[in-house]
């Protein structure tokens, strides 16, 4: 038994324990026990089961061979607030875009599970369409369809740069055809302006906590244009958070394999991108916290390309082999970032690239670590392993191995441009260069 005066003062200083940990944590409570409760979408419980659509070419819940059919299963989740999407084994041939909403998951049977599209056709416009019109006019109709997802570009009238919009034609009369919102640009006959049938296989914008799994992108390159990196790709997404992709293969893509704008905490793991015209992997503009591991980046124009600002990423254990200009590109504003693990083989130009970027007060890639790395063979007879240009500074490079097995020639283990800043390097093994480092800074 306790005195009223015991009760109170325990319970006092137990409410004032509580508190002061609570300050020295300097965080709210920690959640126990959430509740689904209207609104809140931070802290919901994990349920043991949410709807799940089987789609197949002739068996499953919903049947077919196009991205009609993978767009009708994850709407019809997206109304039941989430779920997933099995995939089963086919091969489904796209004329647009599968839109993705948020809270889904899309589940394919592994190598069996393809996703690929029609061969690309560009038309020239028949007709101006100002940038309030919502449609435009072909020269001729030619293979374009309702439904089709196509890419719009112009010549500005006034900067002389070209335009690009990205449109599905959603009705026609003759070869006029009504696109899905307004154009906001001017697609004048001036500025020689075309329709190309261009589109991402998968694609999303401002959606969040999303699952892509066991599946193969295949972008049917040989027979497609183009389509830059900062508008397409085999995965494109636009201000989106929380993606991640497990064991996705994204291949033979006229453009790069997976990019993605201003999204945060995105996870691509155990992925394949390969022999894509462009980019392996493109965390885009202000992207914060990738996490890019255990992936296989071959034969691409560039494995990984750091974008402009993306800020406390992780690349760690991929293997990049082969890739035709540099294996790692990192520059403007991209700070704070690490590089570990990785095996970079067979660069075309250069193993983990610098970039220079003078344009601005301070637009180098700063405060990067660069760890436990093999570079190995890059470039030509003049390759470089690391090439640190302009006024990077702040970089560490440790334990890392370079290597060259063929003729030294004019190779270089490790180049710092002249106008460098602190660059930090330790304990590198540095084998078979005309030049292990060259250091072009004033003594």
């Amino acid at each position: 038994m306790i005195t009223r005066r015991q009760f109170f003062g325990s319970s006092a200083l137990a409410i004032s324990t509580g508190l002061s940990t609570l300050a020295r944590a300097g965080s709210r409570p920690v959640v126990t026990n959430p509740r689904a409760t209207d609104g809140d979408n931070l802290h919901e419980p994990k349920w043991d089961e949410k709807l799940t659509l089987s789609v197949g070419i002739k068996k499953g819940d919903l049947q077919g061979n196009s991205e009609r059919v993978l767009q009708a299963a994850v709407d019809y989740l997206a109304r039941m607030g989430g779920g997933t999407v099995n995939i089963l084994p086919g091969r489904y041939t796209f004329r647009n875009s599968v839109y993705l909403p948020s809270n889904v998951r899309l589940l394919g049977s592994g190598p069996e599970t393809i996703l690929t599209k029609i061969a690309s056709e560009t038309i020239k416009l028949a007709d101006d369409s100002d940038w309030y019109d919502q449609e435009i006019t072909l020269e001729k109709a030619a293979g374009f369809r309702v439904g089709d997802g196509v890419v719009l570009k112009a010549k500005n009238p006034s900067t002389g740069s070209v335009d690009v919009i990205k449109r599905t034609l959603v009705a026609r009369s003759g070869n006029r055809f009504k696109l899905n919102d307004g154009i906001r640009k001017n697609l004048w006959l001036s500025g020689n302006p075309t329709c190309s049938s261009l589109f991402p296989l998968l694609t999303s914008e401002r959606t969040a906590d999303v699952v892509i799994e066991n599946l193969v992108l295949d972008g049917n390159r040989k027979n497609n244009a183009n389509l830059n990196g900062n508008y397409g790709g085999a995965i494109f997404l636009q201000d989106c958070n929380r993606y991640t992709f497990k064991n996705v293969e994204a291949r033979n893509y006229n453009g790069d394999g997976f990019s993605f704008q201003i999204c945060h905490d995105v996870v691509v793991d155990g992925c394949h991108s390969h022999d894509n015209a462009d980019l392996g992997i493109h965390p885009g503009s202000g992207s914060q916290r990738p996490i890019l591991r255990n992936n296989r980046l071959e034969r691409n124009g560039i494995g990984i390309f750091w974008c402009w600002g993306v800020k406390f990423g992780l690349a760690e254990g991929n293997t990049i082999v082969g890739n035709r200009n540099y294996g790692i590109s990192i520059g403007h504003n991209d700070t704070d970032n690490i590089m570990r693990n990785n095996r970079i083989s067979g660069s075309g130009k250069v193993g983990i690239l610098f970039r220079n970027d003078p344009r601005g007060k301070n637009f180098w890639a700063n405060r990067n670590l660069v760890e436990k790395n093999t570079i190995e063979n890059s470039g030509g007879e003049d390759g470089i392993a690391i090439d640190i240009q302009g006024k990077t500074e702040d970089v560490r490079i440790v334990n890392n191995r370079l290597a060259e097995t063929r003729a030294a020639q004019k190779r270089i283990g490790i180049r710092i441009s002249a106008e460098a800043g602190d660059i930090v390097l330790a304990d590198n093994d540095l084998v078979g260069f005309a030049r292990p480092i060259l250091d072009l800074r004033p003594a």
